[in-house]
């Protein structure tokens, strides 16, 4: 016999065999020891994960000749040893009929089926038809089969495989058994890859065995063929075929992750230059724009999987290693600037599929995910309209109305600062800044006269009127409103907190970085979250902070420590020279609700909240204790 591919090869011959489908093989074996065989059966899923072989094996072990119980066969397994079983598995059984359904789908071919249906088994207890692809049959086609399987002979067992149930029509379903198979687990094609690398001599490393599992994506019979395909094209090593990561990625025309990784940490700090030079290094070396869009974009999932969940969710199927690399990578962004990243990838890829130069509009792409981090939130704009005050975590920047054309200004013409300036101009609204940092909120800087902009978010104050004119409302700027060169160079300097700032040229202490972040959000008035990670405990290992809260659990964690909290963090960290990441976790206690502070700060919402009078009464009353305080408050 000629040599057969892994697929065909290891396809299993028993339910026990079959991975990931244990609440479909489990269900028949009941049904086979109990005697209650159904008439038609529909098998639906993803392709490759067993439905047209658990099909087969269902036939074997109706028509085996063996009884159940008995020596040879004492459990509903077929006992593969008698005439019908070799039969069916060799594929020339006269009572078992597997039928194309993509080719073989009119209504004359099913009429055919349905005459033949009558007659009796030629030999075997069952005359068994196996319709792959059943989806693929017309209509009418389905109409003429209907009362055949509504009311069909006791001889008679239809089994339709379809990955497209949903193409089948409801008649028809209502009268099957429905199951509906899931996509394999990442872990059980990795072990079945293990098996099948051990019996076939093959010397495999463990990353290019899980990375063949990935690239099965849930199907047993694709991760199988790329094996096939990688086995052929290995080097052999003492006479055995040697599977390395690098070649499997060079066969399969993927990226590392790490390169993805690198791409979105430049991302995160704003660098348009490197991401794009990495992205040159990557399409000269030959990768397509789709394919590494199309990674991108999974590889974004997976970050969005881990933020979501923690490295070890069961949404991640991915091996130990790329658990560990999505993690980092989320820790850089919100939820909700990974979703908008992911959103970006996503419509970036669709425009490669219809576009002529794909190269540029990846490169379009990738420089969204930039300008989208200097993006203000909607909501910190509108509030800070609406109140007509600065927007958070800005500083006054006052500005000045040029002088008119006709009218030379005097030398000793007061400040754009001072009462008597002209009012400002209303601010060009540019949706992006000139600055990726966060943390260098209310700085400027100076260019030339036509393109000046402020770096980030800054308000203008309006001066006195006269009496003539009616006072205005401050006019609050967003991320790169243009102002006048002259005000940009009166505006003051933004006052630096000289603490944990290091004069030596040394990283700050942990101790320097608590009580610089803790005083940047009590500023910021987010004392909930000040009071909390000033209790916290704060971990700085290898470049990372891992700052662990007790008292919370991860939602109030979420609500305490939330998306404008995250901003000014992040920013004092850059601005003391700390750690580019940081995490906010649960910490020992957290899910228990322990107390966050036993004395609550001075001023804070804890201490307001503690001393209320309402408060008092209710630990009075209900003999309670107040574990955490959170300020929901619209600021």
């Amino acid at each position: 016999m000629g040599y057969q591919v892994l697929a065909r090869k290891y396809r299993p011959q028993r339910f026990a065999d079959v991975a990931g489908q244990d609440h479909v093989t489990r269900t028949l074996l009941n049904a086979l020891s109990q005697g209650r065989i159904a008439h038609g059966y529909i098998f639906s899923g993803h392709r490759g994960i067993g439905k047209t072989t658990i099909a087969r094996i269902l036939a074997c072990a109706l028509n085996c000749r063996t009884a159940i119980g008995s020596k040879n066969r004492p459990t509903p397994e077929s006992c593969g040893t008698c005439d019908s079983c070799i039969e069916i598995r060799q594929g020339n059984a006269v009572d078992v009929i597997e039928i194309d359904a993509a080719t073989n789908r009119g209504i004359d071919e099913i009429r055919e089926l349905r005459d033949a249906a009558r007659y009796s088994p030629a030999r075997d207890k069952y005359k068994i038809y196996i319709l792959d692809e059943a989806h693929q049959i017309t209509d009418a086609a389905f109409n003429a089969l209907l009362k055949t399987l509504e009311e069909p002979p006791s001889h008679v067992v239809f089994m339709m495989a379809t990955t497209e149930p949903e193409n089948i029509p409801q008649t028809i379903r209502s009268r099957c058994q429905h199951f509906s198979f899931h996509a394999v687990k990442f872990e059980d094609i990795l072990t079945q890859l293990k098996t099948i690398a051990t019996a076939e001599s093959v010397d495999a490393e463990e990353p290019a065995l899980a990375l063949l599992a990935e690239a099965g994506d849930g199907s047993m019979r694709d991760a199988l063929s790329i094996m096939d395909q990688a086995i052929a094209s290995a080097p052999l090593e003492n006479g055995k075929p040697k599977l390395a990561t690098e070649q499997i990625r060079d066969l399969m025309g993927s990226v590392p992750n790490a390169v993805f990784e690198r791409l979105l940490e430049a991302v995160s700090e704003g660098q348009a230059a490197p991401l794009m030079e990495q992205l040159h290094v990557l399409l000269n070396a030959g990768h397509s724009p789709l394919s590494l869009a199309r990674q991108m974009v999974r590889y974004l999932r997976n970050a969005l999987m881990a933020k979501l969940g923690g490295a070890e969710t069961e949404l991640l199927q991915i091996s130990a290693d790329e658990r560990t690399r999505a993690a980092r990578t989320a820790a850089l962004f919100t939820e909700e600037e990974i979703t908008r990243n992911l959103q970006i990838v996503l419509r970036t890829f669709d425009d490669l599929n219809f576009r002529q130069e794909q190269r540029f509009h990846l490169e379009l792409g990738l420089l969204k995910l930039v300008h989208a981090q200097r993006l203000l939130p909607l909501e910190e704009f509108l509030s800070g309209v609406a109140a007509g005050i600065p927007v958070k975590g800005s500083a006054p920047s006052p500005t000045s109305r040029p002088a008119p054309a006709s009218t030379p200004r005097p030398a000793s013409s007061a400040p754009a600062s001072s009462p008597t300036a002209a009012p400002s101009a209303t601010p060009s609204l540019s949706p992006f800044g000139g600055s990726g940092s966060w943390g260098n909120s209310g700085s400027v800087m100076k260019q030339s006269a036509t393109t000046t902009a402020v770096s980030s978010v800054a308000a203008v104050t309006a001066p006195k009127e006269p009496a003539t004119e009616p006072a205005k409302a401050p006019m609050p700027f967003l991320v790169g409103a243009a102002v006048p060169e002259e005000a940009v160079e009166e505006a003051p300097a933004p006052a630096v907190r000289p603490e944990a700032v290091s004069t030596t040229g040394e990283a700050p202490s942990v101790d320097a970085l608590r009580s610089a972040v803790v005083q940047a959000l009590a500023s910021g008035g987010h004392q909930s979250a000040a009071t909390l990670l000033g209790a916290a405990n704060w971990i700085l290992d290898a470049g990372n902070l891992r700052i662990e809260a007790a008292g919370l659990g991860k939602k109030m964690l979420a609500l305490t420590v939330n998306q404008p909290a995250e901003k000014i963090i992040r920013g004092e960290l850059q601005r003391l020279g700390g750690p580019a990441r940081f995490m906010v976790v649960p910490g020992e206690g957290g899910s228990a609700g322990a107390p966050v502070s036993a004395v609550p700060l001075a001023g804070s919402i804890q201490e307001e909240a503690m001393n209320h009078p309402l408060v008092q009464k209710a630990k009075e009353i209900f003999n309670a204790e107040v574990r955490s305080v959170v300020d929901l408050r619209t600021k």
